[in-house]
């Protein structure tokens, strides 16, 4: 069974809460009215997703009814197009494999795996805000401090994971959600980064980590389905 996120968290306007009668925790009482920057931190697909057979369909069908309308050409003039290029040379075309080894053993923590969709980064740890202070999954994070502008707190989340921002890309300068805890006022702003430029990177300062899917994210929050549903599915 999976740990539980960071509990009692109601994101606004976007799910409903989660009500809770027992007594606020001591890390509860000291998030009173904190911020936090998140980054839900993402690599891009590698590959192009196969094609559904119904689009595959439409597009044949498509091809089809287009060549009742092409313009004809006279042969001599295709005879030269044809003639273009030929040379002595050849190039074996091998397209690279689409399942991994990472895919094959399940490997989480490997960014060569499900090369044909997003994947999301996920940390396992303490974090500020979690009950009774015990290790849960987490996006980086960080309180807001002294920083000039919340972004800027949001890359310090980032490079204290990663040790620095070179294979980063933050897209926009302003949250892409937020969501605020019932009993503390705790709010989190979420900030959307990109992998860029490597296939390999070294996660530090958790205790695990894994890079999972749209689908597999929802297993680690199934309490924040209404928010991921919203916050990450509909910016596909």
């Amino acid at each position: 069974m999976l740990p539980r996120s960071p509990a009692s968290l109601r994101p606004l306007r976007w799910a409903r809460g989660f009500s809770s009668s027992s007594s606020p925790s001591p890390s509860a009482s000291a998030a009173e009215g904190k911020i936090v920057a998140s980054v839900v931190f993402e690599r891009l697909p590698v590959v192009i997703p196969k094609i559904s057979p119904v689009v595959y369909a439409f597009q044949e069908f498509s091809f089809r009814w287009r060549q009742q309308y092409r313009r004809k050409y006279p042969d001599d003039v295709l005879g030269k197009a044809e003639a273009r290029g030929k040379g002595d040379y050849q190039i074996d075309y091998v397209p690279a494999p689409r399942i991994t080894e990472a895919d094959k053993a399940n490997d989480r923590k490997s960014l060569q795996r499900a090369l044909d969709n997003k994947l999301y980064l996920l940390l396992y740890g303490k974090t500020f805000g979690t009950p009774d202070g015990k290790p849960v999954w987490h996006f980086p994070e960080k309180v807001y401090e002294n920083e000039d502008t919340l972004r800027l707190c949001a890359e310090s989340a980032l490079k204290s994971v990663l040790g620095g921002l070179d294979n980063t890309y933050f897209v926009g300068n302003a949250p892409m959600a937020h969501m605020v805890a019932e009993q503390t006022a705790l709010k989190r702003f979420f900030f959307k980064s990109q992998v860029i430029g490597t296939t390999k990177l070294d996660i530090g300062k958790c205790e695990d980590h894994v890079w999972v899917t749209k689908d597999e994210l929802l297993e680690y929050f199934p309490e924040h389905k209404a928010l991921f549903d919203k916050m990450i599915i509909h910016i596909r």
